[in-house]
């Protein structure tokens, strides 16, 4: 299912310490969580800077890493959508949104490790 990979071999624990230091600086700076949905027009886009959700530090923080989990979910989605959760009714993608559920991250990050 997903592109992303994991395994770094001698890497791998580099990648996890500066990802771990990514997220700590990031939960230092000042975001209001708002779950709201906003529209996002273009992969590696984000929601308006100073606000989100824990799932939009994740990805802020892969990003700091050069890996842009948008892309990579939204791609993933659109080529193995039947194995994603259906709690939305959807039939689609959307980029706006799919990557901040959390059940859609999971369900790639699941088959990624």
């Amino acid at each position: 299912m997903s592109s992303l990979a994991f395994n770094f071999g001698k890497a791998q624990e580099e990648f996890y310490k500066c990802l771990a230091d990514s997220v700590y600086f990031l939960t230092r700076q000042k975001v209001r969580c708002d779950n709201s949905y906003f529209t996002i027009t273009n992969l590696n886009g984000d929601v308006p800077k100073g606000k989100g959700v824990s799932i939009d530090v994740i990805i802020r923080a892969y990003r700091k890493l050069g890996v842009d989990l948008q892309k990579e979910v939204h791609e993933d989605m659109k080529q193995n959508f039947y194995l994603y959760p259906k709690i939305w009714a959807r039939n689609k993608t959307n980029t706006s949104i799919d990557l901040r559920r959390a059940p859609n991250l999971l369900t790639f990050l699941a088959d990624a490790a």
